[in-house]
């Protein structure tokens, strides 16, 4: 049985048609769902209930909720663990900024691009999230906060750009106007560099930000800690994001996480300041998180601004990313890797 959440307003609209019912309701039902976010069709008080009937022969609601939720002492950050039907769990976080409220949300169950700085990927690739379930991270976080949330980050666990069908789904009716009406210029999306989707990503024409997960200026480096990088090299990724950008007029981000004894020295910084300084694009420095699995430290803090300094000397429009909810493991695969050992 199909998923009623998972359908776009155009999909909505034809299956009410098919039940012969007037086509305005397709707009007050996609309310209900996307904008009320309720969970039955029971919940529909200005719907027939011969409506109703109708399509609980055909459709039903995705299943969520909240196995766990952790709250920062030191911030208004709150970190979720949400378990699908399927027994499924992925982790979604609340974080509370000047310019308005952010979800960061995963966009599958797991990750199979084994960066050796990401607790994601550490017990490996399960499924693909549909844009429901993506959807559901979103209106279960709003429901437990009682906050509108006007940003969204698809950088939880998972490549988005591997699950590009149900991504773009998700961006299409989180950004309609029926729903939550988020606009598509709050939405960042990021990716480690599959290089055909960032093609196909620019062909939407989504006036989204692009993050790329970039964490080394050189190929050879790279290689080292994102095995991806071994089949999409940086020249090609390059050439994909210079694509990206005259399609879609938008400026760039580069991710750079910053590692202890890594990629943080001097070199590093003038290495990256030259192949990005000809770029439409700014770079988020990343104090990298400690993930049991993998033997890397953050860098040291003066560190990291002799480094953002170098870069900024340069041209290289560069911020250093504040660090929310340290204290509840608010860095994606945290938590979900200690639940499922248990």
């Amino acid at each position: 049985m199909r998923k009623i959440d998972d359908l776009i307003f155009e999909e909505l609209k034809e299956a009410i048609l098919k039940i012969n019912e007037p086509k305005f309701k397709a707009s007050q039902i996609f309310d209900w769902i996307h904008n009320k976010t309720v969970d039955s069709f029971d919940e529909m008080t200005n719907v027939s209930q011969k409506t109703k009937a109708e399509l609980k022969k055909e459709y039903e609601f995705t299943d969520a909720e909240i196995e766990l939720k952790l709250e920062s002492k030191q911030d208004e950050t709150k970190k979720y663990v949400i378990k699908f039907e399927d027994g499924n769990i992925v982790e979604s976080v609340y974080l509370k900024y000047k310019f308005g409220n952010t979800a960061c949300i995963s966009s599958q169950v797991g990750c199979k691009m084994g960066c050796h700085f990401c607790a994601s990927t550490k017990n490996g690739f399960t499924r693909n999230l549909t844009s429901a379930e993506m959807l559901k991270q979103i209106y279960l976080i709003q429901k437990d906060t009682n906050e509108k949330i006007s940003n969204v980050v698809i950088m939880g666990s998972g490549e988005p750009l591997e699950n590009f069908d149900n991504v773009v789904r998700f961006i299409n009716i989180i950004n309609d106007e029926r729903g939550q009406n988020i606009s598509m210029r709050k939405i960042t999306l990021s990716t480690s560099g599959i290089v055909p989707n960032i093609y196909k990503l620019a062909d939407e024409n989504f006036p989204i930000t692009l993050a790329i997960s970039l964490h080394a200026p050189a190929q050879e480096k790279r290689e080292q800690i994102m095995p991806i990088a071994r089949k999409y090299k940086l020249t090609d990724i390059f050439k994909a994001c210079d694509y990206y950008v005259k399609t879609t007029g938008r400026r760039l981000t580069f991710e750079y996480i910053m590692i202890k004894g890594f990629n943080d020295s001097r070199e590093d910084a003038e290495n990256l300041s030259k192949l990005l300084k000809t770029k439409l694009a700014n770079v988020n420095l990343i104090p990298c998180n400690y993930v049991k699995e993998a033997n890397i430290k953050p860098s040291d803090d003066l560190d990291i601004m002799k480094f953002k300094k170098i870069l900024t000397d340069n041209g290289i429009n560069a911020t250093l990313r504040r660090e929310l909810g340290s204290d509840i493991n608010a860095a994606c695969g945290q938590l979900r890797n200690d639940l499922l050992k248990m």
